[in-house]
This record gives structure tokens, sequence and C-alpha cells, in this order.
């Protein structure tokens, strides 16, 4: 007897902006809502129906810090899966400041800048840590 046929799970396309300062600090918020509520991660989210990366990227970032950024090359792909099986595939680009104003809003409950030794301290988002590493934009 055959078992109960998988459905594959949505794929829900995301963006993550990799920001630095002049001192070479990384751009995160602190999650106010799931996943990973209260762990902190680079900003961003989901791309919404015909919205490019870089649209969605500059929409993200502006609601969750309040800074203006200009999108540049993808840096590296992740998969998450969330609790339902859905299926969270994130591009993560770099990202320049253009101006704006530094503010937690939207989706974030605080926003900052970390060296790469803050970083290991901090309770950040699942495989966050690694996966820079892993592409270079912080050291091993």
């Amino acid at each position: 007897m055959a078992g109960p046929e998988r459905v594959p799970s949505a794929q829900v396309p995301c963006v993550g902006a990799i920001v630095r300062d002049d001192a070479g600090r990384l751009l995160l918020v602190r999650r106010a809502n799931p996943p990973a509520q209260g762990s902190w991660s680079l900003p961003g989210g989901r791309v919404e129906p015909g919205e490019s990366d870089p649209d969605a990227l500059r929409r993200e970032v502006v609601e969750e810090t309040g800074l203006d950024v200009a999108v540049g090359r993808l840096v590296g792909t992740v998969e998450r899966t969330g609790p339902d099986g859905t299926s969270y595939v994130i591009n993560d680009h770099e990202c320049a400041v253009r101006g704006g104003e530094l503010r937690a809003g939207d989706d974030a409950s605080e926003v900052g800048w970390f060296s790469p030794a803050e970083l290991v301290d901090l309770k950040t988002a699942p495989h966050l840590v690694d996966s820079l590493a892993g592409w270079g934009v912080l050291p091993r």
C-alpha cells in the first residue's frame, strides 16, 4: 500500500540587505514578529507579486530601518523552512545607504550597526552568521 502523497511546500521569494557603514559594521534589525521573533537579522522580507528584488529591498529596508539604499550585487541565497513547511528563498544583496534616518519601524523592534566581533554575542536568526561567513561577508 502506498503512503500519502507529499504535497510540495510553497516557495516564498524573499530578500535581505547586507548593508555596512563606513566603519565596516553591519546593519541588523531585531525581528518583532515570527519567524525568529526577538532575534537579530538582516533587514528584508517578502517580494510582493510583480516586484523585483531591488524594488522589494528598497521598500523593506526603508520600512524596517528608515534608510534609503542603493541595491548592489547578489551575495548569496539561502532557503529556510517555516514551521508550516513553507520554504522561504532569500536572495541577499549588498546595499549602500543613500539617505534617510536610522529608526526601527514596521517588523523591527530595534535596529543597529554591529561589528563582526559584536555579532557573535547576539542572538541572531538561525544560520545567519554561518551564511555571512561562508560568503566572505564576515571573517571566519
